[in-house]
């Protein structure tokens, strides 16, 4: 039972992180348009902020508890799991006609803050220096959105919102809940990031694996069920722009927001192992897109079928 109990808890962990960082969201949506903040400011921020905040939380942990690999491994295993698996597996289920959907810009954005993310990797660790320059580019990119959503031009992943589209808002929802919601949320979030860390960090050494891998994998993997859970749902309702503008979207802010942020509670060294695989087969998966965005292709099940294959050879490299 002793050695169960780490990944019991970590599955724990990974539960309390969903169910608090969604808390957090409803709360906070709901709070800022009673307060008369506009719907289009909510979405570019509190939502895509409050839905990567278990990723957030968990990159902070890490660094915490010295395991910066599960922060950087969160992160890249994350992106690549969003694209072969979060896309994949839906498309097994139906095909996503993604060819009626623009993201070419949303994508083009994704792409370069993934050229940055490496060229910044490179110089072997992520300090203060690399978090300005990321959540620099993160404004400038939530900068360019806003802009453009208030213009009435937005790509379907570009984060245009009313208060009816935002998820989680209900104009009836009384002040005590709102409270309860942010509450549950601000506890739950840390809470639920230090059991996930403290023993996906006992497994990892009971295993002889490095935290690194854990973070590919096991971490990663995890973080992605949210996505995942939105793109199945998101295929089965013929809503191709939400499945992939959720992938694109996400990526993004992973890469920008959660590691910038971190960054500032301390130095991340970057493993070496990330500079010569995991990284370019993040880069790789994204490059896999292009057909999608630019070509218009749907993603048929033989496409699902292809993505899915390419995650499973991914873990079973990472985990040999």
């Amino acid at each position: 039972m002793s050695a169960l109990m780490p990944w019991l808890l970590s599955g724990l962990g990974l539960v309390i992180l969903l169910l608090a960082g969604d808390s957090l969201v409803k709360g906070a949506v709901n709070l800022s348009l009673r307060l008369g903040v506009p719907a289009l400011i909510v979405s570019l921020t509190i939502v895509a902020f409050g839905t990567s905040a278990p990723e957030l939380l968990i990159a902070i942990q890490a660094v915490l508890d010295d395991a910066p690999g599960i922060a950087i491994g969160n992160v890249v295993g994350s992106n690549t799991a969003n694209i072969l698996l979060v896309l994949g597996i839906p498309a097994l289920l139906a095909t996503m006609h993604t060819s009626e959907c623009d993201t070419k810009k949303s994508y083009n954005y994704m792409i370069a803050a993934s050229v940055l993310f490496i060229a910044l990797a490179f110089r072997g660790v992520f300090d203060w220096i690399a978090a300005l320059v990321l959540l620099g580019a993160l404004a400038l990119v939530l900068f360019d959105q806003a802009m453009e959503a208030k213009g009435h031009r937005a790509a379907c992943a570009a984060g245009t919102a009313s208060e009816e589209e935002i998820e989680g808002v209900d104009p009836d929802l009384p002040w005590w809940r709102i409270g309860v919601f942010l509450v549950l949320g601000l506890i739950g979030l840390p809470l639920g990031a230090n059991l996930l860390v403290d023993n996906a960090t006992i497994i990892a050494k009971t295993y002889g694996v490095s935290d690194t891998v854990i973070g590919l994998t096991l971490v990663a993997v995890g973080t992605s069920l949210p996505e995942l859970a939105t793109t199945v749902m998101a295929a089965l309702r013929r809503q191709a722009d939400v499945a992939l503008g959720n992938v694109i979207g996400s990526n993004m802010y992973n890469l920008l927001a959660i590691i910038g942020v971190a960054s500032l509670v301390g130095p991340i060294p970057v493993d070496q192992a990330f500079l010569q695989f995991d990284l370019w087969v993040m880069l790789a998966a994204s490059v896999l897109l292009v057909p999608f965005v630019y070509m218009r292709r749907d993603i048929t099940r033989g496409w699902g079928i292809a993505l899915t294959g390419l995650y499973v050879a991914y873990l079973a490299i990472v985990l040999s």
